[in-house]
């Protein structure tokens, strides 16, 4: 099989996979589970593969990358316009690998681990702070119904150090 670029419609549990050859015909045109999808690609010579930058498609990036392939990602605002007919996992598959081949395409830097982790210890923090906030307001909120009324600047539980 001479596959140069593939299309990997990321999910849960079945992912889509499409694959052209040089010609730009289409030479794969399959559904995997993701323990199927690991062991697909393991097998394959090093190539191209194409995926939207949604959810796992960093994890998926590295692991490709450690198997030798070029991994691309595209946001997904982008890969819409290639998308055919109706949306569907098979049509998105299609649409990222046609996305993909384009020369002046903007792709997605693949982020490490590290990276991952601090986006996510800021985004747990935002939400905490946000959920602090909203449960202050309503305490004050609470109290003021018994007459109790509690200053806005007044920030409780303190804040810790920034």
């Amino acid at each position: 099989m001479n596959v140069t670029r593939f299309g990997l419609d990321l999910a849960k549990n079945v992912f889509q996979i499409h694959g052209i050859d040089r010609d730009e015909r289409i030479v794969v045109k399959r559904k995997c589970t993701r323990r199927q999808v690991r062991e697909y690609f393991e097998k394959l010579p090093p190539c191209r593969i194409g995926m939207e930058a949604c959810v796992s498609a960093h994890y998926w990036a590295r692991e490709f990358s450690r198997m030798g392939h070029e991994v691309k990602l595209i946001a997904p605002q982008f890969v819409k316009p290639y998308v055919k007919s109706q949306k569907n996992d098979a049509n998105d598959a299609e649409a990222i690998c046609e996305a993909v081949g384009r020369p002046k395409m903007r792709f997605v830097t693949v982020k490490t681990v590290a990276q991952q982790d601090m986006l996510a210890v800021h985004r747990i923090r935002s939400e905490l702070v946000r959920q602090r906030t909203a449960k202050a307001n309503q305490i004050r909120g609470l109290l003021a119904e018994y007459g109790v009324i509690v200053p806005v600047a007044a920030d409780w539980p303190a804040s810790g150090p920034d």
